[in-house]
């Protein structure tokens, strides 16, 4: 026994000193980045589901997908745009325009470090109130488990919406599979001391599905959302449906990006019309389930309950393993495989990236394809102790002087950083020429 305590003594404080290095070691810096296992969460159809509840009882997960109403309401492809004067971003005295996009991924239920990082990147002053150094802020889902600040960090959310939309910007937020899981009625990762700041596990059903926050997932998050990155193509979630001949009048088509909590899966069905195909099935899945007559007793220790037995199969499919609120494809599949499989899914979306969380490297936000696949989630919550990261878009239109008789020439680019506490790290710079008439 003293043996094990004098190695005990030397080898931890080595670990230590190891981890604080890691940086300067290019070897164990590749480890760390790796993606893990074992702290993500388990579908509950999954072989080991509850396995993995058994080893990790304190923190434990919850996941469901809920659905919203749309922000902007509905404008269809064909439907001709003109951007309003109000339309976010800004045009300088040159004519350029320029649109600000910041978004951050997973932060389970860790309000602190929410708020630090949105300071960082300019979305929110020292106070938590919305600053203004940004046009959009998007949020991908799993706001809720590992920690216990789930109110106030929906309740946060909530501010900001509102703050930002006095002052000319937008708040886009999504539901991960932790928001789904916990009005399915599966709560393997809740922590016993998160119930109790609702009062009770009732209290806590309650306000999960008719109750403030359930109300606020409904009116104000979606399961996936398509931002353009100019006003011509119209305002957030403007569908865009290959089926149609509108995709190929404007040079800006693809001009867009896609976030989602999981990942838009290659053998996904319905994708198309996008993304209102999407969010139309998790609407109709989330009024199922929060409009139960009566709510299921949460798993553990209750058994799981599964979706409604009025669920369609679409619904079945968008809560499945390879649906935009679990899959880990574009994370953890080859390099190889998923540079082959991209283009096509971001054909089909209208999109030039995709931007998602769920799926954590605990040292930096990953590029993928040359910037066409982003996955933001770092480990923000203290549950993870992983990076304070967020995801910087800045997208110009700038006029080309003295076009010629093509009609007026653009120089577009877009720059995407990832930004940290102590850095900025360039993972895309695109630059084009255009031709055409966008305002």
């Amino acid at each position: 026994m003293p043996r094990l305590l004098v190695f005990l003594s030397v080898f931890i404080p080595l670990l230590g000193v190891l981890w604080v290095c890691r940086s300067f070691i290019p070897g164990l810096d590749l480890v760390a980045s790796l993606p893990l296992s074992w702290p993500l969460a388990v579908h509950p159809d999954a072989k080991h589901a509850q396995h993995a509840y058994d080893d990790d009882s304190s923190e434990g997960t919850a996941q469901r997908p809920l659905d919203t109403i749309q922000l902007t309401g509905q404008h269809r492809p064909g439907q001709h745009f003109k951007p309003q004067a109000d339309a976010q971003g800004s045009v300088n005295a040159e004519g350029q325009f320029k649109r600000t996009i910041v978004a951050v991924g997973d932060l389970h239920g860790d309000l602190p470090n929410a708020q630090k990082v949105l300071h960082m990147a300019g979305v929110v002053d020292e106070q938590g109130n919305w600053a203004g150094g940004v046009d959009f802020f998007v949020q991908t889902g799993d706001i809720i488990d590992r920690g216990d600040d789930t109110i106030k960090l929906y309740m946060w959310m909530d501010k900001l919406r509102d703050q930002a939309k006095a002052a000319g910007g937008t708040v886009l937020t999504h539901l991960g599979n932790h928001e789904w899981m916990n009005v399915i009625g599966d709560w393997r990762y809740v922590p016993a001391t998160e119930i109790k700041t609702f009062g009770s596990v009732a209290a806590r059903q309650k306000m999960l599905t008719t109750g403030r926050i359930g109300r606020s997932w409904a009116a104000n998050y979606t399961t996936t959302s398509r931002l353009p990155l100019h006003p011509s193509l119209g305002p957030p979630n403007t569908d865009y449906d290959p089926a149609t001949d509108y995709v190929s009048t404007s040079p800006l088509a693809h001009a867009a990006i896609s976030f989602v909590h999981g990942g838009l899966a290659p053998t996904y069905p319905d994708l198309t019309p996008f993304p209102s195909r999407i969010n139309e099935i998790s609407s109709s899945l989330l009024r199922k389930l929060q409009y139960r007559p009566q709510q299921p007793p949460p798993h553990p220790p209750a058994p799981y309950p599964g979706l409604p037995h009025d669920a369609t199969h679409a619904e079945q499919r968008l809560y499945s393993s390879d649906g935009p609120l679990w899959y880990r494809g574009w994370a953890l599949e080859p390099e190889e495989k998923v540079c082959k499989e991209v283009d096509d899914v971001l054909r089909r979306t209208g999109t030039r990236r995709m931007v998602m969380g769920h799926t954590p490297d605990f040292q930096k936000i990953v590029s993928r394809c040359g910037g066409k696949i982003i996955i933001i989630d770092t480990g923000i919550s203290h549950a993870y102790g992983g990076a304070l990261s967020a995801l910087s878009v800045t997208y110009t239109l700038t006029p080309i002087p003295e076009s010629g008789s093509k009609g007026q020439q653009w120089t577009e680019k877009e720059v995407v950083k990832a930004l940290s506490v102590d850095r900025e790290v360039v993972l895309a710079s695109d630059e084009r020429e255009v031709v055409g008439d966008f305002f």
